[in-house]
């Protein structure tokens, strides 16, 4: 019994890095710049990962394992995960991925993706779905990241069921498999927003926050790591290796506190707003009757 008790305490106090990438590429498009890595800087991180002993999961086993403790984690468990659906993942990162064996979760924005539910909108050249099915077929877990990449948290709830369950559809479509993890937008997410993706289906979620993920995040709240093009090969072995992240991003994470309280603002009004109007609609048809 104290056996079993040792092994849930473990899990709860696990700290494991879920690293957030975007574009891979040479020269990314000026939008998608900064949140871009190069081809070589992919390479010597993933070096780094497999040198110091991780073994990558996908998002699926990392919720199945905390959740209920089927899936049992290696020793060094670290996530590798893309956000939109860029074409550099299958053209650079798929190779580098294959090289060490590595698995990987990629996040797709369904109406940026190339073909035909392509809405516009994309930073970047996008995959098209033979890529996402290449990746799939590569071991990549395919997840959602919504349909058209909105803010989630400021829509109201019939657009926010649809990015949802359109992104869910497209992807069971094409695939021939349902999604059950999600990348929030932005990272942006509120309790409305989560109990919408559990109702939609997804089994776990992830947000941003860069620190790394734990069980007591719950499964819709999973925190993960930015790296982006200014990420030293240095830092990001301390990010990985859990040694001073929260030093490394304490000006990011003092930024988006403060840009939180602008949005809650913004949503604010815009509730009041919406409410005005409706309020509007129903004197002006009760003076009609």
């Amino acid at each position: 019994m104290s056996g079993s008790r040792t092994t849930a305490g473990a899990a709860r106090a696990q700290r494991v890095p879920i690293l957030m990438y975007h574009a891979v590429g040479h020269r990314p498009a000026e939008a998608a710049y900064g949140l871009s890595v190069s081809p070589e800087s992919f390479a010597e991180q993933l070096g780094v990962l497999d040198a110091n002993g991780f073994t990558p999961v996908t998002t699926r086993e990392l919720g199945d394992s905390w959740r209920s403790g089927r899936v049992v984690l290696p020793p060094k468990p670290v996530l590798i995960t893309f956000d939109d659906g860029y074409e550099g993942v299958h053209r650079h990162a798929l190779p580098v991925l294959a090289k060490h064996g590595f698995r990987s979760s990629l996040f797709v924005t369904t109406g940026w993706l190339k073909g035909r539910y392509d809405e516009g909108g994309a930073l970047d050249t996008m995959l098209d779905w033979d890529q996402v099915r290449a990746l799939r077929d590569a071991g990549a877990e395919i997840g959602g990241h919504s349909h058209t990449h909105p803010q989630l948290d400021q829509l109201p709830d019939e657009r926010l069921r649809f990015e949802l369950l359109r992104c869910r559809e497209l992807v069971a479509d094409e695939l021939g498999g349902t999604p059950v993890s999600l990348a929030y937008p932005y990272g942006y997410s509120s309790r409305r927003v989560r109990t919408a993706v559990r109702d939609a289906g997804f089994a776990q979620a992830l947000a941003v926050n860069n620190d790394l993920a734990m069980r007591a995040q719950g499964p819709l709240a999973l925190r993960r790591i930015t790296v982006q093009r200014s990420t030293p090969l240095d830092r990001f072995e301390r990010m990985v290796e859990d040694a001073g992240t929260f030093r490394d991003f304490a000006r990011e994470r003092a930024l988006t506190r403060g840009y939180a309280v602008v949005r809650r603002s913004r949503s604010a009004v815009r509730i009041v707003r919406e409410a005005g109007v409706r309020t509007d609609v129903r004197r002006s048809e009760s003076r009609r009757v």
